[in-house]
């Protein structure tokens, strides 16, 4: 299975990091690269909520899904495990207590 890195595109003053969360560059087995966006989206809206979420509207609003803000890249063929499931591999997502992402 594929192994992509999402890593941000947009300039650090974008105006769109105001609606969503830099975390750095993540790195996902998926077997698509639009798979790779929803697996990070998903996993970030689970650190928001320290639970799977129950509704889909924080992992369409995630940075993850925006092209303008996070790119899509093939990972190095030996970087990481191919085998196993698909999940996020490397990267954090840290969640200030106080934040609440804006959803248009």
């Amino acid at each position: 299975m594929p192994v992509y890195r999402l890593v941000p595109v947009a300039d650090a003053d974008d105006p769109n990091w105001d609606r969503a969360l830099n975390h750095g560059e993540i790195v996902v087995r998926a077997a698509s690269s639009g798979e790779a966006r929803a697996i990070a989206a998903l996993a970030e809206a689970e650190a928001a909520a320290g639970t799977p979420p129950l509704a889909t509207t924080q992992v369409r609003a995630s940075a993850f899904m925006d092209e303008k803000l996070y790119a899509v890249r093939d990972a190095p063929f030996d970087a990481w495990p191919a085998e196993g499931p698909p999940e996020v591999l490397a990267g954090s997502f840290q969640i200030p207590d106080d934040y609440v992402p804006m959803v248009d």
